[in-house]
């Protein structure tokens, strides 16, 4: 049966109003979001609407489903799989056969890097040639060339006990698992804190506790309120006397206990102690603190803090900063061993 016509005029401005009321209720999101995490003269939050272009689909909750690398840059490093009759369509098929060669899972890898030619114009031959690499140092890969001249993409595989560095506070050492797979420029910046061997200026100035809204494995309780407090500690890594450039947006998973994401570009970011479902995938996860070590962190969260007031919204600041020190662990496995006992 058909619909009784509806006259033209009152259904256009109820379609504006709806379309108004739409963008507004946005806006509140991601200005309350945006709030919660900056003062208000660096209230300013990098949109995330290359996401796909910059990583691939990330949609996926699982980072153990990412594969993606950095256009434009080429990795050196004794090949495991020579590339000249080893060829796919995309850089993620590379990726993933760099990813099949770990044993077990996420298990030591016999491939941990890869290098991929996908630029048909600039390859010519080599269209597709994929080179599969084991670094000497996965912590310090081996770069050959970096730029817009450089016509492959590379990216780096990490195993069990791989790609873990230590945070290093006066509260015990927070080892943090990267995620290269997932958001390689993020994990790209991390390896050149760690190549300075100082990280003056890189310190936690927030802490949040779980309150009474999150029980301790993380989960919200119900008809609790969202904060304050927000289950978090925060901080910046941005070392003095380096040049820090924004980063892009990448693996944008529901923040859970233990991820380590930027706010925004960076080089701002937080711990999360809780499983923040309610951000709606707003934030780059980089990393996360290995289980065994989050009682430190929810150990600074309870530091002596002072009230503060962000866009309208109350924050707990530290009343001492927490320096940092970002660490390479001398060997990844053992020390991963160490910190399960």
């Amino acid at each position: 049966m058909g619909r009784k016509p509806i006259d033209s005029e009152p259904n256009r401005w109820g379609s504006m109003i709806l379309l108004f009321l739409g963008l507004v209720s946005c806006t509140v999101v991601y200005v309350f979001t945006s709030s919660v995490f900056r003062p208000a003269e660096t209230s300013e939050i990098e949109s995330l609407t290359s996401l796909e272009v910059q990583s691939g689909n990330l949609d996926g909750e699982d980072s153990g489903q990412c594969c993606t690398g950095i256009p434009n840059l080429e990795l050196w490093g004794p090949a495991v799989n020579w590339g000249t009759d080893f060829k796919f369509n995309s850089a993620g098929e590379c990726c993933r056969a760099c990813k099949a060669m770990c044993t077990g899972n996420d298990g030591p890898c016999l491939c941990d890097s890869w290098v991929f030619c996908g630029n048909k114009q600039a390859c010519g031959s080599k269209f597709g040639e994929c080179w599969l690499k084991k670094q000497k140092d996965t912590l310090a890969p081996d770069r050959h060339e970096r730029g817009d001249k450089t016509m492959w993409t590379s990216g780096l595989v990490f195993g069990k006990g791989e790609g873990i560095i230590g945070m290093e506070t006066d509260y015990g050492t927070l080892h943090i698992k990267l995620l290269p797979e997932c958001s390689p420029h993020s994990v790209l910046y991390i390896f050149e804190l760690l190549s300075l061997k100082h990280c003056a200026g890189c310190e936690l100035y927030r802490a949040e506790t779980r309150g009474q809204s999150w029980d301790s494995h993380g989960n919200h309780i119900k008809d609790a309120s969202f904060g304050p407090p927000f289950a978090l500690i925060q901080g910046t890594l941005n070392a003095q006397g380096t040049a820090f450039e924004k980063l892009p947006g990448e693996f944008c998973p529901t923040v859970r206990r233990g991820s380590v994401a930027w706010v925004g570009s960076g080089p701002e970011f937080f711990i999360s102690l809780a499983n923040h479902v309610e951000w709606k995938k707003s934030y780059t996860v980089f990393g996360y603190v290995l289980p065994e070590d989050m009682e430190i962190a929810e150990k600074i969260a309870q530091l002596p803090t002072k009230s503060d007031v962000w866009n309208n919204i109350k924050v707990a600041v530290l009343e001492k900063p927490v320096s940092l020190l970002i660490r390479r662990m001398k060997n990844s496995q053992e020390d991963l061993n160490q910190s399960a006992k």
